[in-house]
């Protein structure tokens, strides 16, 4: 049976054959659907850069489908972003393509290179917010993701 993967989907570099981020964050959503079975996608928006990344983020959510397991499906997608033009680099720095394992159908995951849900992902708006446009009742824990993005909304300074 297969597992319902959440891809966490990030661009703030353009890549000379697909063009500036959103249009290399679509497609990645195609390379996905080719690769696995796409199940749907959220909209693609534009965030801040954090850390030393430097220009501002395009960024989704796509919800695929695979018989790999939570090891297999990393690998396969490090092998994308290098097919992209991915580089490994310093922590946070710009990045032509980023996929991350969000959460899985399989729920907690813990390995050596890979934890899921992605350790980070209660704090990251740039996910939960796309996540919660396509995948609202998806649970993090005790929580939904809906509710995770409300309360990430009213944490942030209002200005």
């Amino acid at each position: 049976m297969p597992h319902l993967y959440a891809i966490a989907i990030g661009s703030n570099r353009p890549h000379g054959r697909h063009g500036r981020p959103p249009q290399v964050v679509e497609a990645a959503i195609a390379r996905l659907d080719g690769e696995f079975g796409l199940f749907d996608a959220s909209p693609i928006v534009l965030n801040a850069a954090h850390g030393g990344a430097g220009r501002d983020f395009a960024n989704t959510v796509a919800l695929v489908e695979s018989d790999l397991e939570p090891v297999e499906m990393l690998a396969r997608l490090k092998a994308i972003e290098a097919d992209f033009g991915r580089r490994r680099g310093r922590r946070w720095g710009p990045r032509v393509l980023d996929l991350d394992i969000a959460l899985w159908s399989g729920g907690k995951f813990r390995s050596r290179q890979l934890t899921i849900p992605h350790p980070q992902l209660a704090r990251r708006s740039f996910v939960l917010q796309p996540l919660a446009a396509i995948a609202p009742d998806w649970s993090l824990g005790p929580l939904a993701v809906r509710h995770l993005t409300g309360r990430l909304a009213r944490k942030r300074p209002q200005g």
